[in-house]
């Protein structure tokens, strides 16, 4: 009988209903197929999924999923231009990026894993990082 209320418990506990674990992906037209992500507080790690739908290769029209707060969008892609493509257009050791997946090409995907327990606020931009990109290619992150 106890094992039978531990399993409910965990069955019924807010984070099993929470959606932890996000499929979001980009083609050649410069832009994401989710303009808003919703994510649950109760959400202690969150999986982001990212495939690219396009035809074009990494190295000319490659795409990566870049979180950070708004206001640190253009420094972290300025300062990945020097970064190149082998660093996935990130600065190594940028403490602005709060997660990145690889920089993909067509029929690739990549994922990353974060953590919500230090992010305080409530919305965050997502963008790509790929030179020429991070201004029109980006999304909204919100933390519910």
């Amino acid at each position: 009988m106890k094992k039978l209320l531990l399993v409910l418990a965990i069955l019924l506990s807010p984070k099993a209903f929470s959606v932890c674990e996000i499929n979001i992906s980009a083609g050649d037209n410069l832009q994401f197929d989710k303009p808003i992500i919703e994510i649950k507080r109760s959400c202690s790690e969150v999986t982001i999924n990212f495939s690219h739908s396009g035809k074009l290769p990494a190295n000319i029209m490659g795409h990566n999923w870049v979180l950070s707060d708004e206001a640190d969008t253009q420094g972290i892609a300025q300062d990945g231009l020097g970064a190149g493509l082998n660093n996935n257009y990130i600065k190594s050791g940028d403490s602005r990026v709060l997660a990145h997946t690889n920089v993909i090409g067509a029929g690739e995907s990549s994922s990353v894993t974060f953590s919500l327990d230090n992010m305080t606020d409530s919305e965050y931009t997502y963008f790509c990082s790929f030179p020429g990109h991070w201004s029109v290619m980006r999304g909204v992150l919100k933390i519910i």
